[in-house]
């Protein structure tokens, strides 16, 4: 959706083995050939980020592919003459950067499928355990504001929610779940991060983050940063949360009612 930009630096990907395949290949070698051949006459927007600002640009036909932008080269940040949409919030700049490499139909690490094991792992995994392909690598990001660092995944989703980009939150969405060994605080804190930047109607990234609590509620459980971040709240997190283990303590309920009924 967005060309390169002005200085980013290249990275040098390894090589892939060719028993895997890159996901959605097909969707992302039509997109490549449509960045490739941008419509003839469309203008080049810049793309001004951060306060102390780093310079993209992209052809104004991609760009207003997305909704967000749609509305801002029609709104208070675009400048007719210049071309230029502005925004100030150093937080764009992960977004764009981002969105810079999702052209391409992913972005690093990617998502890629076994063959052998035909499943779908992260691109440079570390795989010390055997679990196919899942690992941490490059799976967080420090954010401005955020309090420390976050799950790279969950910014990403964000970021498409935020551009109306519905392809990319599915894939942010995807590589997350294959993402492990990330500790408690770094999950708690991008939990807060996904309820405080997504809308309330939401059913993907926070069912997520319940689903995922309730799966490790042993390590939870015996979590100081789960008790100090319960007793501060301020976050719908913790009621959804409670609403979520009262459902899975239900199910377990009706599973052993259904052999021998009993309540509780």
């Amino acid at each position: 959706m967005f060309m390169r930009s002005f200085h980013s630096k290249d990275r040098v990907g390894k090589s892939v083995k060719p028993s895997k395949r890159s996901f959605r290949e097909d969707q992302k070698l039509k997109l490549q050939q449509k960045l490739d051949s941008p419509p003839v006459g469309s203008p080049i927007i810049t793309l001004v980020v951060g306060r102390e600002p780093r310079i993209f640009a992209a052809h104004e036909d991609v760009l207003s592919l997305s909704p967000f932008f749609t509305a801002a080269l029609k709104g208070q940040f675009y400048e007719s003459v210049a071309k230029r949409v502005a925004l100030p919030d150093e937080y764009e700049k992960f977004n764009i950067q981002n969105a810079i490499e999702a052209d391409n139909g992913d972005y690093y690490p990617r998502l890629l499928f076994n063959k052998r094991r035909a499943s779908f792992e992260l691109e440079d995994a570390q795989d010390l355990q055997n679990l196919g392909g899942r690992g941490s690598i490059e799976s967080t990001v420090e954010i401005p504001g955020a309090g420390g660092v976050l799950l790279k995944d969950t910014v990403i989703y964000c970021a498409a929610e935020r551009y109306g980009l519905d392809e990319l939150k599915r894939l942010a969405l995807r590589k997350q779940g294959l993402q492990s060994g990330i500790t408690v605080d770094v999950i708690l804190r991008s939990a807060r991060f996904a309820y405080d930047n997504t809308p309330d109607s939401d059913s993907k990234l926070r069912a997520h983050y319940l689903a995922l609590i309730i799966r490790s509620r042993k390590t939870f459980k015996r979590s100081g940063t789960m008790q100090m971040e319960m007793e501060i709240g301020g976050s719908k997190l913790f009621f959804d949360l409670f609403v979520a283990m009262c459902n899975h303590v239900d199910d377990i309920v009706d599973i052993g009612n259904n052999r021998s009924p009993k309540t509780i």
